[in-house]
């Protein structure tokens, strides 16, 4: 038999460092393996003795470009801890800000980072120069999320503004009316980015996934809802470690996510669009028509499309909540410290990600446990990456490779946010 080894010792496109790892003997798959191997962080342990009040703005720090899940899944658990209960008005513009770190992220991973993909090219520096029109709309589109951010929390990447329950300042009205106009461009130019994205020939690949989302009984889940799954789970987001686990495995520095009672799963764009297709609005739900999806999407190579379509449903709720917007007082809420554990979980862009904080009669944090959706997702992308190489296995080496890699950046990884340790346990003998 020929033995064939494909080995990428650094991902391009994904925000981290990984690497991934194939082992063929003829027909029969060896070794399939996605590795972590960007270096420990230790969030969880430092989080130790602060204050729970710098929990938001600590843990930001995991991610430049998804600062705001963790700003909102912490304060949401430190709330919950504190027996804080924030304002609608809060709440709403919590979730505006929110709508411009999913503008700023999808567009970012699906025109410059999985667009090349399709298009046979190796970055976007090379779209450029075949399709300068869609990448100057996509920079439009990106920064439109990044104002967002800027406006409401004072600066685009790590926001300042942020606190455990609600603003330090709400902004002004003008601040946010002067919004308006360029939301109103990018509802239309998110459908047209993501009706080109649709002539994409996408490899065929299907699968039956467990989808795990938030969902929401009014709204398309972003900041808040139940944790639920296509195949019956629903649960309070304090059940989540009755249903969820985590283990270490030695190729990787990230902890892989596992249901207790159940296979690998999926969170994401896929698993929210499929756990709640029909809260989307209607310009959403024509633009995924248009681009030829159902109200259940199987093939991760099309998630890019999901994304767009995320794209556009979150320009449409910010306007909505722009249009609507009051500026308000108090602009948060306070509690004096007390003892208590809190959770919480909301819709990073790559899918939900998890908080636990208990805290003292000092409201000093000593516990600490935080799950990001790329640890979640890592043992569904092996999954997905073995049915690939099955499928494509007759592919040259260089093309099977970078189906490979491809297949990776279907879940637009964040790696750097999985890399972050609770414990970290020395045996010497």
């Amino acid at each position: 038999m020929t033995t064939r080894t494909l080995q990428v010792d650094a991902l391009a496109r994904v925000e981290g460092e990984g690497a991934l790892y194939v082992k063929l003997n003829g027909d029969e798959i060896e070794t399939v393996e996605f590795r972590i191997f960007e270096p420990p962080r230790f969030f969880e342990a430092f989080m130790r003795g602060r204050d729970a009040h710098e929990a938001p703005d600590i843990t930001s720090r995991i991610c430049g470009i998804c600062p705001i899940a963790y700003v909102m899944g912490a304060s949401h658990a430190m709330e919950q801890a504190l027996c804080i209960e924030v304002t609608r008005p809060i709440r709403d513009l919590r979730r505006m800000i929110y709508c411009g770190e999913w503008i700023q992220s999808h567009v970012l991973h699906a025109a410059m980072l999985h667009a090349p993909d399709f298009l046979n090219l190796h970055d976007a520096m090379a779209i450029a120069k075949v399709e300068p029109e869609l990448v100057k709309t996509a920079l439009r589109l990106k920064k439109l999320g990044n104002t967002l951010m800027e406006v409401i929390g004072g600066r685009s990447v790590h926001p300042v503004n942020t606190r455990v329950g609600g603003f330090y300042k709400a902004p002004s009205a003008k601040a946010i009316a002067d919004l308006i106009p360029e939301l109103e461009w990018g509802v239309q130019a998110a459908g047209e980015v993501a009706r080109g994205f649709a002539k994409f020939e996408f490899p065929d690949d299907e699968d039956d996934y467990v989808f795990v989302s938030l969902k929401h009984p009014e709204l398309y889940p972003i900041d808040e809802g139940r944790i639920v799954s296509n195949t019956g789970l629903d649960i309070a987001v304090d059940e989540y470690p009755d249903h969820f686990f985590e283990t270490h495995v030695a190729r990787s520095n990230a902890l892989h996510g596992h249901m207790k009672d159940g296979p690998p799963y999926l969170t994401g764009p896929l698993a929210r669009y499929a756990n709640n297709f029909g809260q989307l609005s209607d310009t959403a739900k024509q633009t995924a028509e248009d681009c030829g999806l159902g109200p259940v999407v199987t093939n991760p190579f099309q998630s890019i499309l999901v994304r767009m379509v995320e794209v556009q449903y979150a320009i449409e709720e910010a306007l909505r909540l722009a249009r609507a917007y009051r500026p308000f007082t108090p602009a948060f809420i306070d509690a004096p410290p007390r003892a208590g554990t809190g959770h919480g979980c909301t819709e990073a862009p790559r899918g939900i990600c998890y908080h636990r904080y208990s805290i003292d009669a000092d409201a000093r944090i000593t516990d600490a446990s935080i799950v990001p959706p790329t640890s979640q997702n890592q043992p569904q992308i092996e999954v997905d990456l073995t049915r690939v190489v099955r499928r494509y296995m007759d592919l040259p080496d260089d093309d099977l490779r970078w189906r490979c890699e491809q297949t990776i950046r279907n879940y637009d990884p964040c790696i750097s946010c999985a890399t972050h340790f609770l414990k970290l346990t020395v045996e010497r003998t």
